[in-house]
């Protein structure tokens, strides 16, 4: 916490109530004075707490919250401590001894309550126990989590919607269970959340106000949601100002305007997540299992939906995001080890079957007639074998294939080989796309690499996809950009083998065959490659 902000929140505690001086006539009514210094940082209490820093308070419920020491395991916890008001005898808790007692066992009742959305509760303090400083009235000892406060995790800019609903899903699960055991977190002020490591936000600082109910930590869900979407806090005021948060803009109700109107790309089911919980009126939410299972919901529709680009919402992608922005290029991958593996099967199969070959011709003289010497031209790719091809044209051997997609996931990359394995009854294929290139992506290709530089005659692609359209495009090294690659034809694949000529190309080592459309319509659009073999000219 800053200075300023604890200056600020030193200025909202009450003042202490004013001792009468001797020359005030006296009254019958007793007088409690108290010391209200104790409680600082390096103050120990019970012995083992040391308190390092103040991160936030609570004015509502009395309560101050720190990082503390625990000086017997040697680790960082966190601390909700609850402090003695200055005596107030208008009040009917004078010094919030009755308030503090009720919020101290709401804790001992919730000591048995464990889930990843809420700290772990490993102590509670009672006033009056050895080694409590006489101005404060309990407290209670938590796992410190150790990342982010709320305020933080949106300190440097917006966060993407999808990881924000990931963040709160383990929230809205832990109130969901509280609520079933009778509980509540206190999820409503931002100053008790904070965001773990593994970016899950937390109840961190427990101890909630004694008229705290449920469906304050439902409303408290919709505020966290909304702050990490918009950097806004949209309940309280004061609260929000403690926290360094603004306020959102509310509309003629006094609800906080949608997260939408404040940045571009939120979904329309975040949007109603943070309505439902947040609005006044009959239409809000009143349970933690609805507002956990809408943010579920949201969840497990991003994750059907991965395979296409998300909506422009104006912030950075991430390094390990699958989608980037046009202007950022994901690290070439090298692909020399593998190209080095096909050229080193290649060969070695073309030794072998040379070697055959020769033992064939010279088995085969020893019973007929001498003929001409049979030619035998070796290859890694079976394809060789293709009956169909060409006359005066050979099929190429030792090509490697790799799936070529500058903009994301790469189409079943894990199955790429079969496209060029000889037999075509394995296959390759694309993904299936609820929309036509190129409203998702640009294409979508096959790279082919050649041991060397070779002279296409042609190539001929089997596949049951009628419609497709590609482009034959070479290219100057495996990991080229599109722009740095040059399109020698074009061709509409029918169902069955298209035979597409590559007469008055130069010689190429790297070939990319890119689809520009994809067969199919309505909402599925997928090509299906069953077998390319690639043919140099002849002598």
């Amino acid at each position: 916490m800053s200075r300023s902000e604890e200056i600020a929140d030193t200025a909202a505690e009450p003042a202490p109530a004013p001792i009468p001086s001797p020359a005030e006539p006296p009254d019958d009514r007793p007088r409690v004075v108290r010391s209200m210094v104790g409680t600082g940082p390096g103050t120990v209490l019970a012995g083992r707490y040391r308190l390092v820093a103040r991160v936030g308070s609570d004015l509502s419920a009395g309560a101050e919250f720190w990082r503390a020491e625990d000086t017997v395991l040697q680790r960082d916890v966190g601390m909700t401590v609850l402090r003695r008001r200055p005596a107030d005898e208008s009040d009917s808790d004078p010094e919030g001894t009755a308030r503090a007692a009720e919020m101290i066992v709401r804790a001992l009742r919730a000591g048995g309550f464990e889930h990843a959305g809420c700290a772990r509760l490993l102590d509670v303090l009672a006033a009056g126990s050895p080694g409590v400083p006489e101005d404060v009235l309990g407290a209670a000892v938590t796992e410190w989590v150790a990342d982010l406060s709320l305020t933080e995790a949106v300190a440097d800019g917006l966060l993407k919607p999808p990881r924000a609903a990931r963040m709160v899903q383990s929230l809205a699960a832990a109130a969901e269970e509280a609520h079933g055991r009778g509980l509540v977190l206190g999820t409503d002020h931002p100053q008790r959340i904070r965001v773990a490591e593994d970016g899950r936000a937390q109840v961190a600082f427990v101890l909630p106000r004694p008229g705290t109910r449920p469906e304050d930590d439902v409303r408290g869900l919709g505020a966290v949601l909304y702050t990490l979407l918009t950097s806004r806090w949209p309940l309280s005021g004061s609260d929000a100002a403690r926290a360094g948060l603004p306020s959102p803009q509310r509309d003629g109700d006094g609800a906080p305007v949608p997260p939408s109107s404040l940045r571009p790309g939120v979904p329309v089911e975040l949007d109603a997540v943070c309505t439902a919980a947040l609005s006044p009126g009959a239409d809000r939410v009143h349970t933690a299992a609805a507002v956990h299972r809408m943010i579920a919901d949201v969840v497990a529709e991003e994750d059907r939906a991965a395979l296409f680009p998300p909506q422009h919402d104006g912030v950075t992608a991430a390094p390990d995001d699958v989608w980037q922005a046009k202007t950022r290029r994901p690290p070439p991958r090298d692909p020399r080890s593998r190209r080095k593996l096909a050229i080193g099967v290649g060969v070695l199969a073309a030794l072998v079957l040379g070697v055959l070959g020769y033992l064939g011709v010279q088995v085969g003289a020893m019973f007929r007639e001498p003929t001409a010497p049979a030619i035998v031209v070796g290859g890694s790719n079976a394809a060789s074998a293709v009956p169909g091809g060409p006359a005066g044209n050979v099929a190429i051997g030792g090509v490697s294939v790799e799936v070529y997609d500058k903009t994301g996931d790469r189409d079943n990359a894990d199955e790429v080989d079969r496209a060029v394995d000889g037999d075509p009854a394995t296959t390759w294929s694309t993904y299936t796309y609820k929309q036509q290139l190129p409203a998702l992506k640009p294409g979508v290709g096959l790279m082919a690499s050649f041991v060397g530089a070779e002279q296409l005659s042609q190539l001929a692609i089997s596949s049951p996809s009628a419609g497709t359209v590609v482009e034959i495009r070479s290219a100057p090294s495996a990991d080229a950009d599109l722009d740095d690659t040059t399109l020698l034809t074009r061709e509409t694949l029918r169902s069955g083998t298209t035979t597409i000529s590559l007469a008055d190309s130069q010689p190429v080592q790297h070939l990319l065959i890119w689809i520009t459309t994809l067969s199919g319509s309505g909402d599925a659009h997928v090509s299906q490659i069953d077998e390319v073999v690639f043919y140099r000219a002849g002598d």
